[in-house]
């Protein structure tokens, strides 16, 4: 397998994440056994050995670390990473080629393409849908609440404990009945069966008139190899449209490919930013030779809206190269963040082969142009907003995006928005849950 290395990626156990890279190869796993896909199987004495080393050498914080490791002490390496993780590491994580191929390759999964968030002890709605996935086809829409599955309650399946069971495996063809309600209190029913799915990235781009201007918005879920072209088809509407002011969603964004991050930074600020720094990346100090600094860059963009200002929804759940946008714009056009602190994760990793497995430890930090980073308690909003699943994308509902709206209509943020209280994201959290090991959690993706 080809592993892709520059990215900036985050785990969060609530929805998927993705994570690649652009350029390098994996490394050589040689002295134990490959299998098809070129991977190496080994003792778990000598996998727990291989990581620590590699860890010592490239881990971002390797001067934390013990001099020595027993490979024999730990049952696995996951648990030496736990051993070795330094306090600030709230992200590094580790995963079966089979979790890697599935959520960074071919991003795609067996379910009937939706994710759901319970939103209280008896209620859940849909937090959003994929591009022609049979909830699509179904007319399922963000912000629609699942009332009953197979004809039980959902209310009943939760106080029972047997609400992620009543969907089913992921598996193709497995069907359920569903049955939502609209936000106007319609209810429809309807048998789906589950396919394979494809995670289109960019959802909901629209335009829309405000006080004689026109707005464009679209929600980036995540950044991942299909990305660029999801962009692309976005900002070409926005270029047709001949916009006036781009609203940015990224409030469930966990990371993933910060070539992506700069490439709708710089469709969107254009001849703004162009021959700018757009980030450096800095490594340990026995790496610090690796050091580089990048422009900004439109990578697989076409169209450029050269806008000096730009609007970013935001929750806790906005991590990694979500962040970068707003950290490597604001140091060269305006950007208003809307809605809720971000996760704060300032660092990144690039995968690195392990026999079997893939690990995903931290290696480096990034900062702008003017040397600012280290944000770990994440990046406060200008307009505090609680985010409230109410609305489809981009809907006046919707408290994020209507606050977004209040700002470009009077040039500050609704009154409301400065005693808001921010819930803390329960998706803030330290590994990566595969989208098909979703039980137990809040969120999950079907």
């Amino acid at each position: 397998m080809r592993l892709d290395k520059s990215l900036l990626c985050i785990g969060i156990t609530l929805a998927l994440s993705a994570c690649g890279g652009s350029d390098s190869g994996g490394t050589d796993n040689s002295g134990g056994t490959n299998n098809d896909d070129g991977y190496a199987f080994c003792s778990v004495e000598d996998q727990n050995q291989r990581f620590f080393e590699y860890m010592k050498e490239d881990y971002f914080w390797a001067d934390q670390l013990q001099d020595s490791l027993d490979p024999e002490a730990f049952d696995d390496v996951y648990a030496v990473l736990e051993e070795l993780r330094a306090p600030e590491d709230r992200y590094s994580y580790i995963l079966t080629e089979e979790e890697y191929d599935q959520l960074f390759v071919s991003a795609t999964y067996f379910g009937f393409g939706f994710s759901m968030e319970q939103i209280s002890e008896s209620r859940v709605k849909f937090r959003f849908v994929y591009d022609e996935s049979p909830a699509a086809t179904a007319g399922i829409d963000r912000a629609d609440e699942l009332i009953a599955i197979e004809g039980v309650a959902v209310s009943e399946l939760l106080a029972n404990g047997e609400f992620n069971d009543a969907l089913g495996p992921n598996e193709e063809g497995l069907s359920r009945e569903i049955t939502w309600q609209k936000p106007d209190g319609t209810e429809q029913t309807e048998v789906l069966s589950k396919v394979e799915v494809e995670t289109n990235t960019v959802m909901g781009a629209q335009t829309y008139q405000l006080n004689g201007e026109t707005v464009g918005y679209f929600t980036l879920d995540s950044f991942i190899n299909r990305t660029g072209d999801d962009l692309n088809s976005a900002f070409d509407l926005f270029a047709a449209e001949g916009i006036n002011h781009l609203v940015i969603d990224v409030r469930y964004n966990g990371g993933g490919l910060i070539r992506y991050a700069n490439q709708v930074s710089t469709q969107a600020a254009g001849i703004n930013v162009q021959g700018e720094t757009f980030l450096e990346y800095r490594f340990n100090e026995q790496n610090s030779s690796n050091n580089q600094s990048i422009d900004f860059s439109l990578v697989d963009g076409v169209e450029q809206l050269d806008l000096d200002r730009v609007f970013v929804l935001t929750t806790g759940s906005s991590c990694s190269s979500s962040e970068i946008i707003i950290n490597s714009l604001s140091p060269h056009i305006e950007v208003v963040t809307v809605g809720e602190s971000t996760c704060g994760k300032p660092v990144g990793q690039q995968p690195e082969e392990l026999c079997d497995k893939v690990t995903f430890a931290i290696n480096f930090e990034t900062v702008n142009s003017e040397g600012e980073g280290k944000y770990y308690d994440g990046i406060a909003p200008n307009c505090s907003v609680e985010d409230e699943i109410v609305g489809d994308w981009g809907s006046s509902e919707d408290p994020l995006t209507a606050a977004a709206n209040t700002y470009i209509s009077s040039g500050s943020c609704p009154a409301a928005s400065a005693s808001a209280e921010t819930k803390k994201s329960a998706q803030k959290r330290s590994f990566v849950t595969p989208i098909y090991n979703m039980k137990d959690k809040r969120e999950s993706i079907q």
